[in-house]
């Protein structure tokens, strides 16, 4: 691995990548969720 990219890259757990990861998935699946739910969101002229 070149130093520079050694200085640029933290070392990160791969734990903690994984996490992240999770975490990251767990809300856009919770997005996609709550916008199936609410059928998307409403921007027709009645409602301004």
């Amino acid at each position: 691995m070149p130093i520079a990219q050694k200085v640029v890259v933290p070392a990160v757990s791969p734990r903690a990548f994984i996490l992240k990861h999770t975490a990251l998935f767990a809300a856009a699946a919770l997005f996609v969720f709550v916008l199936s739910l609410t059928y998307g969101l409403d921007l027709s002229p009645g409602f301004f």
